[in-house]
């Protein structure tokens, strides 16, 4: 039996048993901990979340389903993931076994991206809002109970955001135009909030693809960093290929500032956290020599 059968069928069997226990906690799988994080923040004591993608040093492109994230699934009454073909695996599983008592949100069509548009939405400012007034409305319809609850953690949640809201506002007022590139677009919706000039994207999607740039998209890149074309380089410091730390290794030397990015939400942080401390690192690349 292949795989895919073998998880299918361990979603279907082990649903309606799953149905009939009765839980005293809202179960939420998410793709990505980022929205896990979200989830938890928002759910508090009363929802349990799992993470399918909580590792740091993990490439997310290659990622797999598992049975482990079959028998997640199975127990979920409410499912969050990226959509656009970031996590295309999810999309797959959750198809396999229907179930007309699990909802799922899906950050890509809240923000009405569709596949082709930049997968990487956690880092636009305005993805958490609205996955977080989407998370908030199920908890309520699952839990009217503590309806009130929800709604004051939500408005929470939106407050702790204001911090990072506030110093985009803040570096768009200094570095508004200022050139920069990427090995990848991980970056790219931040960078366009923070009115930052954006270099060499054909490079970058072919690295995000896993194909070699061309030869002139390499040699366009390698000018604009040893001409210094460029304040800030970012750095899928999580998944890079030859091409990608070739460039880094350029920019290193042409003594470009060179600011790492991930995809995952490192451990022990909250989103929130992540997101200033990279922006943070960036003011200080930024405001370098």
């Amino acid at each position: 039996m292949k795989a895919w059968n073998r998880i299918a069928a361990l979603l279907l069997s082990t649903a309606p048993a799953l149905a009939l226990a009765a839980s005293p906690t809202i179960n939420i799988v998410a793709a990505e901990n980022f929205y896990g994080d979200l989830a938890q923040q928002l759910g508090g004591s009363h929802v349990h979340v799992s993470s399918i993608m909580s590792n740091p040093d993990q490439d997310p492109h290659l990622f797999e389903a598992s049975v482990s994230t079959a028998k997640a699934l199975s127990a979920a009454s409410l499912v969050v993931y990226n959509g656009i073909d970031y996590d295309p695996w999810m999309d797959k599983l959750l198809k396999a076994a229907k179930s007309d008592k699990r909802k799922s949100i899906v950050a890509g069509e809240l923000l009405h991206k569709k596949t082709g548009d930049n997968p990487h939405l956690w880092y636009d400012p305005a993805t958490m809002p609205a996955v977080a007034r989407a998370i908030t409305a199920e908890l309520q319809k699952e839990d009217p109970a503590n309806k009130a609850e929800y709604d004051k953690k939500l408005q929470t949640l939106l407050v702790s955001l204001k911090p990072v809201n506030e110093k985009i506002q803040q570096l768009r007022s200094k570095y508004n135009g200022t050139p920069v590139t990427a090995t990848e677009p991980v970056f790219g919706y931040m960078a366009a909030a923070l009115g930052l000039k954006m270099r060499n994207e054909k490079f970058q999607l072919a690295v995000m693809n896993d194909t070699e740039p061309s030869a002139s998209d390499i040699a366009a890149f390698e000018n604009d960093l040893k001409t210094h074309q460029v304040k800030v380089m970012f750095y899928n410091s999580q998944a890079s290929n030859q091409s990608a730390k070739r460039v880094q290794k350029v920019a290193l030397q042409a003594r470009v500032a060179v600011v790492g990015v991930t995809e995952t939400e490192p451990a022990g942080k909250h989103y929130q956290d992540w997101m200033l401390g990279q922006l943070n690192a960036l003011e200080k690349a930024l405001a370098s020599k």
